[in-house]
């Protein structure tokens, strides 16, 4: 065996470890465990980092090749339950957003009843319930009608039960069955025609929005609405103000014309108040107060030297008792008489 001089010419053997003696104890190479796959050796590696080389190296001595097996698969699944567990605390669930169960009214296919109008009513419902299955759509929509609309679609779905595939179908089927034919047309004709008559504001745009909203296929421009929308409006200052400020769009029309007859209504009642007339103030005086006789009538042909003053009718209800006779300055109330003498000086009645 051949032996190297060190540094103090003490024979030195190479084929012994250098380093620390503890070194060979708390290390273990990969090649020493080639039976371990790679996420298993990765996995203890980080095992070491908690509990520490030396207690890894000796497991890994120790241990069949087996039982290593098991402590890094172990080691591996409660990483992922840490993972998963921080993620749920990271990461709030969204709230729960509750259905809003909306009423609507039948739709059972008379003469003048607006489709479009249930139809919009059942979208709103539909989406406020959050059915998202056009199936489902078409179910509760289907559970909406009365009638003989509600006829028709049964009927439709006992001979052709892929009758309303989707949504889109559904709404599409009852226009051509009971609405008239050429119904944009119709609405077009009778828009371009409207005219407000009797009705107020609100009412003549509620029926021109219909009108509009039948026309899909070939739409009216907004220009033409405007126009259409304030030529029919009656004479007077609602009219007149529209003309004035000339809105851009059918929209921007409809509600200047209902806050100008608004505005319009507010103004009419504080026109037509009638304006207090002021009373003549009296001022009271010291004296008796005079006598009103206006209402004092004649009873009779003025046979004497007095006349008879009667009671109004309206102050007759006042006397609980029968009148006195009063004389007040030779005039006469009630039957007394007048005392008076004769050619001789005897007096006499």
């Amino acid at each position: 065996m051949e032996y190297e001089r060190g540094a103090e010419n003490l024979p030195v053997d190479t084929n012994m470890p250098t380093g620390s003696p503890n070194a060979a104890a708390t290390h273990v190479a990969r090649e020493d465990c080639p039976h371990l796959a790679d996420p298993e050796w990765e996995a203890l590696q980080r095992l070491s980092t908690v509990i520490g080389e030396a207690a890894v190296a000796t497991m890994l001595r120790t241990l069949s090749p087996t039982e290593q097996h098991g402590v890094a698969l172990g080691f591996i699944m409660k990483e992922q339950r840490e993972v998963a567990a921080r993620a749920t605390v990271s990461t709030p669930s969204p709230p729960r957003v509750a259905s809003l169960k909306l009423h609507i009214n039948s739709y059972v296919g008379r003469e003048g009843e607006p489709l479009l109008r249930w139809l919009v009513e059942a979208d709103t419902a539909i989406t406020a319930r959050r059915i998202v299955d056009p199936l489902s759509k078409v179910a509760f929509a289907m559970s909406c009608l009365g009638g003989r609309t509600r006829g028709w679609a049964y009927e439709r779905r006992i001979t052709d039960p892929t009758c309303f595939s989707t949504y889109d179908v559904f709404e599409e089927d009852p226009r051509h069955a009971f609405e008239p034919p050429q119904k944009e047309f119709r609405s077009r004709a009778e828009f371009l025609d409207l005219q407000q008559g009797k009705h107020d504001v609100h009412a003549y745009a509620q029926r021109a929005r219909y009108l509009v909203s039948n026309i899909v296929t070939n739409p009216i421009d907004e220009a033409t609405k405007v126009v259409t929308f304030m030529k029919g409006l009656q004479n007077g200052p609602v009219k007149a103000y529209l003309f004035r400020e000339y809105p851009g769009t059918f929209e921007a029309a409809i509600t200047l014309a209902m806050q100008e007859e608004f505005s319009l209504r507010q103004a009419k009642p504080h026109a037509n108040v009638p304006r207090p007339i002021p009373r003549p103030v009296v001022k009271p005086t010291g004296g008796p107060e005079p006598m009103d006789l206006s209402s004092a009538t004649t009873a009779g042909p003025q046979q004497r030297r007095g006349s008879t003053v009667t009671m109004p009718v309206s102050a007759q209800h006042l006397c609980t008792q029968p009148r006195a006779d009063v004389t007040i300055l030779g005039i006469t109330t009630g039957k007394q008489k007048t005392k008076a003498t004769s050619r001789r000086g005897a007096p006499c009645w």
